[in-house]
C-alpha cells in the first residue's frame, strides 16, 4: 500500500514558475514508476510527466516538453515536479501517481492516487 500526498500547488502568473512535490509513505517507493496528471475543469485526466524506479529515465506530455522537469529522491520518499514558463492552459488540478514496473500515460493502470494540489497560473 502507498499513500501519496501532494503539496506546492498555488496561484501564479503566466511566465512564473512552481514547484510541486508528491510525499509517499511506505519502504517501497523505490521501486514504483511515478507518473503526474493533470486534470482542467471539463476535461479529461491527463499524463503530464512520467519518471521510474531509479529515476534514470523520464516521460514527458508533448504540451509540457523543455518547460516541466520531473525528478525523484527516494531516499526522501517523494516525486517533484518543476514547472517553469508557466501558461494559462497549464491551470489543472495536478496528481502523483504510483504503479509498479514502467511509467505509462494510461491512467487507469496507475494503482494509487494522491488527492490532487491546484495550479492556477493567471494571464
Amino acid at each position: 500500500q502507498v499513500q501519496l500526498v501532494e503539496s506546492g500547488g498555488g496561484l501564479v502568473q503566466a511566465g512564473g514558475s512552481l514547484r510541486l512535490s508528491c510525499a509517499a509513505s511506505g519502504r517501497t517507493f523505490s521501486s514504483y514508476a511515478m507518473g503526474w496528471f493533470r486534470q482542467a475543469p471539463g476535461k479529461e485526466r491527463e499524463f503530464v510527466a512520467g519518471v521510474n524506479w531509479s529515476g534514470g529515465s523520464k516521460y514527458y506530455a508533448d504540451s509540457v516538453k523543455g518547460r516541466f522537469t520531473t525528478s525523484r529522491d527516494n531516499a526522501k520518499n517523494t516525486v517533484y515536479l518543476q514547472m517553469n514558463s508557466l501558461k494559462p492552459e497549464d491551470t489543472a488540478v495536478y496528481y502523483c501517481a504510483a504503479r509498479k514496473y514502467q511509467v505509462t500515460s494510461t491512467r487507469d493502470t496507475y494503482d494509487y492516487w494522491g488527492q490532487g494540489t491546484q495550479v492556477t497560473v493567471s494571464s
